[in-house]
């Protein structure tokens, strides 16, 4: 039997004082349609199911908290309007429901406070039981802000179907947030090749906090940035099925700590790669320019090494084209057919400009290390191993982490690797990044112990 309860938080002098704007202001067309609480109340329509979950459906314009003694199912898209924040407790489980798409979706103007910890992080994952869950289970988490995109007009609607616009002038908008937060099995496809990220940031500002986030088992992008400016620290994408981190349309945040790990049977038709950077689809000169700055990125793709079989759609460790100035820093790009491809004029120009850069980054266990687009004439072995002083070599994986592809991954360096020295922190690119001595994620400390989990598959949530 299902019992329909209804959230009614309401602050009376708030509204009292909204009733007041809204008279004296009542003839003004709003410049921004998403700056303002609407004075109409709406909130989620919660359903207590059978098993005690809470079934989560619509909207909210008012403050809402998940409980962590509760569990939540999202049905469809569920939405968090402007001027409205979710809070998460920590250690609550939310889980989205496959046949509806179930997606949370916090709208431009809204926030999310989910500050979980290591002891008790946040879930969101998928509503089937164990052993029975896949990639692509339901939806996954958006956040849209209103720092600047490069799209014609500075807006756009989120990719994945949501109603949900981003972008904006506020390069240090605050959408909340995402702290010690694990998405499973999310990636859902909306319609034939339009899938939802794990986790997609659309127009977010660097006011916004993003720490200790795992994704897993993806049906799409494990983190997608389309533009804005936030910044990401300890991140993992854990055997997703497309990319891992993609950016575009003038995304410029600072990613650091982050390890990707792939799983050598699964991959995307359309091509699997770690990173992926485009400026915008058509590879314009928009602006703002898409120039995300990686550094302490371990990525261990499919292959242990290069004699290794793995899925055929796998394809690079890193794709940077579409005249994107993305830059990576002491980083590890391994275990892929191809290793760092520079596609296209523009994009090798913004290399040669230098304003594309790769450098104190080991290419390792890869068939082809260094890649260029069919025809171009550009020199990448000569410019990689200029700005990264020739560490474009061979090396095994095994030779570089104890073990990353055990059941419970091992990312520490051996000892003696290459891999604990050799970082360079003198680029401007870099302030305010935490300078640290070794290259890849990890130096002598495991930042994903006590809280990621690898085998979400067997896990009785």
């Amino acid at each position: 039997m299902k019992t329909s309860i209804s959230l009614r938080k309401l602050n009376t002098a708030f509204l009292v004082s909204m009733g007041l704007v809204a008279a004296l202001f009542s003839s003004c067309k709003k410049d921004e349609e998403d700056n303002t609480t609407p004075s109409n109340t709406i909130n989620f329509t919660l359903t207590t199911l059978g098993d005690g979950t809470i079934q989560v459906e619509g909207s909210t314009n008012q403050n809402t908290q998940f409980d962590s003694s509760k569990t939540y199912l999202l049905k469809g898209f569920v939405y968090v309007e402007a001027g409205a924040t979710l809070t998460i407790q920590p250690g609550t489980i939310i889980k989205g429901d496959k046949a509806s798409k179930g997606t949370l979706i916090i709208k431009r103007g809204g926030k999310i406070n989910a500050n979980g910890s290591a002891v008790h992080p946040i879930i969101f994952t998928s509503s089937q039981a164990t052993g029975s869950r896949n990639p692509g289970d339901w939806g996954g988490l958006i956040v849209c802000g209103k720092a600047p995109i490069n799209l014609p007009g500075g807006e756009g609607q989120i990719e994945g179907g949501p109603d949900a616009l981003y972008g904006g002038t506020d390069a240090a908008d605050n959408s909340g947030i995402l702290k010690y937060v694990r998405i499973e099995y999310a990636g859902i496809p909306f319609q034939p090749n339009q899938e939802i990220n794990g986790l997609t940031l659309g127009g977010v500002g660097h006011g916004t906090q993003i720490d200790y986030i795992q994704v897993s088992y993806c049906g799409d992008d494990s983190y997608e940035m389309f533009g804005g400016t936030v910044n990401l620290k300890h991140i993992i994408s854990y055997k997703t099925t497309d990319d891992d981190l993609d950016t575009d349309n003038g995304y410029s945040g600072k990613v650091q700590f982050g390890v990707v790990l792939r799983d050598a049977n699964i991959a995307d038709v359309s091509g699997s790669n770690g990173f992926e950077s485009d400026n915008d689809a058509a590879g314009s000169s928009l602006t703002p320019t898409t120039r995300a700055i990686f550094s302490n990125i371990s990525v261990f793709g499919p292959k242990q090494d290069t004699s290794s079989t793995v899925n055929s759609n796998f394809k690079r460790g890193a794709h940077l084209r579409r005249n994107t100035q993305t830059c990576i820093y002491n980083s590890l790009i391994s275990g892929y057919p191809v290793g760092l491809l520079v596609d296209g004029t523009a994009t090798e120009g913004n290399a040669t400009a230098d304003v594309l850069q790769v450098k104190n980054t080991v290419v390792a266990s890869c068939n082809t290390p260094l890649a260029v687009a069919s025809g171009s004439g550009f020199n990448i072995s000569n410019w990689f191993n200029t700005t990264t002083y020739g560490n474009s070599i061979q090396y095994t994986n095994t030779g570089l982490s104890s073990d990353p592809y055990a059941a419970t991954p091992n990312f520490l360096p051996l000892a003696g690797s290459i891999l604990l020295s050799g970082a360079d922190f003198s680029s401007s690119n870099l302030t305010g990044l935490d300078p640290v001595n070794f290259r890849g994620a990890f130096g002598s400390s495991d930042w994903t112990s006590g809280w990621a989990n690898w085998d979400p598959q067997n896990t009785n949530y």
